[in-house]
């Protein structure tokens, strides 16, 4: 099956400002992401889809080029995933005349992902599948959860499945004509990877995320 890696990373970042360049431990953050890919792909199959010259100046220092600008309007707060995938297949189908069998999505925030966790995802996927996503226990698990109740201050008890789990966004693998045809909300057929080590799971929104995440870097390096 022929595939496409699509890094999205575009300039804009209310919470933690430039994150996708923020250096973390001396280096871009998007270049860990670009490096695990490196890794496991041919160049020509990957694709960084970003607004900023900027982005696309320290990505193309690694050596990786960036085939295209992502237009402005795929670059908002409101843009979606599924929005940026389809633009990028469209790309790839006018300019390379290159139709993919499906899409895996790498996230930028996720800088601490193993090839081991991608590899599994990549070898649990089939055509059959809309998608296989990496997940983490959820945290909910280890609390008592709570709801709000009308518009005072009461609140009740929610009783939560044991086994409770959310994606973590490490790793996506997507069929390209389930995500062709219908909303990602709407996939059926998804088989999961669990990432079991917590800290694999970091996913960079916040400026504690990112001291988090670098602390992390720093002790495997000690």
């Amino acid at each position: 099956m022929k595939s496409l890696i699509i890094i999205p990373a575009r300039k804009g970042s209310k919470r933690l400002p430039n994150k996708n360049i923020k250096l973390l431990n001396g280096k871009p953050l998007i270049n860990y992401t670009v490096e695990h890919a490196r890794k496991l792909f041919d160049d020509n199959i990957i694709c960084v889809s970003t607004d900023s010259n900027e982005i696309k100046s320290i990505v193309e220092k690694t050596g990786l080029k960036v085939p295209f600008l992502r237009p402005k309007h795929l670059a908002e707060d409101l843009s979606s995933t599924q929005e940026v995938i389809l633009d990028c297949l469209d790309w790839y189908k006018n300019k390379k005349n290159y139709i993919p069998d499906n899409i895996i999505l790498l996230q930028p925030t996720s800088p601490l992902r193993k090839i081991e966790y991608t590899k599994k995802a990549l070898k649990k996927y089939n055509n059959k599948l809309d998608m296989v996503v990496s997940v983490k226990k959820s945290r909910l698990n280890h609390k008592t959860t709570f709801a709000k109740v009308g518009k005072q201050d009461d609140i009740k008890k929610i009783d939560l499945d044991k086994n409770l789990l959310e994606l973590n966004g490490s790793v996506y693998v997507i069929n390209t004509s389930s995500i062709k045809n219908k909303e990602i909300s709407k996939f059926s057929k998804i088989k999961k990877v669990t990432i079991r080590e917590e800290e694999l799971s970091i996913d960079i929104d916040t400026q504690l995320d990112f001291d988090i995440c670098e602390l992390i870097i720093r002790k495997s390096r000690e």
